[in-house]
């Protein structure tokens, strides 16, 4: 008797994950990307104890060590007068109360670590350069039109269930939910990463900092075990043409307004950075109800289903929680799958619309100005870790 074979679409990280987890579930596995080859633009993650203690649920936490930084401290300053607000400990201290440290990480490394650990597994195909053209179902399977992406022979696949991971502009949704495109969210994210080595000493760190200003903020915390500094800048703004790519070249000269009232030592930062890459924000509205993560034989994963701002640092973490949720439902009989997908989206939808909730609650608290912006540093001076801890995230879910 064969096991039950899942198909995945996109290999990301979300759909990385998926793969790993329906895999290590004693699935077959086939995953379908439009790239042709496997790769990740250059930027950052946050990890989060919640997401690094899937990894070593997988056996990963020998090779994240490997890759990751761990920050032993959150600093949250103001971008006008450079003075720190609040601070959370992290490190040993976070290891002590969740369980598992906080990681910041290269994108890259993040997806190199999943699909090594992917390709040990047995049972898995990587189908590259290839597109989800169509999404069929019936009562006993999916089955899919799929094509290479430059080429019009369609090739026909089924599978026992799909995973749709294939992001925030994913045409599997388009097809199952037909609702609509993702909406811009009005801010653009400039990113950058810069070697340590060629950085002041003033400006090298072992932390995340969080530097809070009207209608801005700016996020820097190392990468590949502290080598790298990756700093993530977000102001209101749009860019017309190519809304659906993330990785613009973009000139350092289109943030120099924004600066202009920055603090020195911000402003040095900023002088730093001799090329930046320019995201495009755009998400969705959060959840309303488990049938927005699966129909059928067909489940969303990642941003595919839940796209989020990146002010909670959770994008990555809900996708791998995702995917140890439905690798954890999947050890299960495979003879009824539609009803384990639903308990999949049933047990997920909540927490992805919370987080999805206050991510964008958080981009209206970090941009405050005004009178508004005074009570926000007050209240950070005043609370600190109490404001910055997040035990309903971090701990066991």
């Amino acid at each position: 008797m064969h096991s039950p074979q899942a198909l995945i679409a996109g290999a990301g990280i979300g759909g990385l994950a998926a793969a790993l987890a329906c895999s290590r579930s004693g699935w077959r596995v086939r995953v379908f990307e439009r790239a042709p080859v496997f790769s990740e633009v250059g930027a950052g993650i946050q990890l989060g104890p919640n997401g690094v203690r899937a990894l070593q649920a997988w056996g990963l936490n020998q090779a994240l060590q490997q890759v990751a930084a761990f920050p032993d401290r959150l600093e949250v300053r103001s971008a006008i007068t450079g003075e720190t607000l609040a601070a959370l400990r992290l490190g040993e201290q976070v290891v002590q109360r969740y369980g598992a440290p906080y990681a910041t990480l290269h994108r890259a490394d993040l997806h190199q670590l999943l699909l090594t650990a992917l390709e040990r597994q047995t049972d898995v195909q990587l189908d590259l350069n290839t597109r989800v053209r169509e999404v069929m179902q019936t009562s006993q399977a999916v089955r899919l039109h799929t094509s290479h992406e430059e080429g019009d022979l369609v090739q026909e696949v089924q599978g026992d269930a799909l995973i749709a991971a294939d992001g925030l502009w994913s045409g599997v949704r388009e097809q199952v939910l037909r609702d609509g495109g993702p909406r811009a969210t009005g801010h653009l994210a400039y990113r950058a990463l810069l070697p340590q080595v060629s950085l002041p000493a003033s400006l090298r760190s072992r932390h995340i900092t969080v530097w809070l200003g009207p209608r801005l903020h700016v996020v820097q915390y190392p990468v590949r075990g502290g080598e790298s500094l990756n700093v993530v800048v977000i102001v209101h703004g749009s860019v017309q043409n190519d809304a659906q790519s993330w990785d613009h070249s973009a000139n350092a000269a289109d943030l120099q307004g924004a600066f202009i009232k920055a603090c020195s030592s911000l402003q040095v930062l900023m002088e730093a950075v001799t090329q930046w890459r320019l995201w495009v924000l755009h998400d969705r509205l959060s959840l309303r109800g488990p049938d927005e993560m699966a129909r059928g034989r067909v489940a969303l994963l990642g941003d595919a289903a839940h796209p989020m701002r990146p002010y909670l640092a959770q994008g990555a973490g809900m996708a791998i929680e995702d995917a140890a949720c439905l690798g954890g439902l999947l050890t299960q009989t495979a003879e009824h799958v539609p009803e384990l997908l639903q308990r999949y989206a049933a047990q997920r939808w909540q927490r992805n619309a919370r987080v999805q909730a206050r991510a964008v609650r958080n981009g209206a608290i970090f941009h405050l100005d005004g009178v508004a912006r005074w009570g926000r540093d007050a209240a950070l001076k005043l609370f600190g870790e109490r404001l910055l801890d997040q035990p309903w995230l971090y701990g066991e879910i």
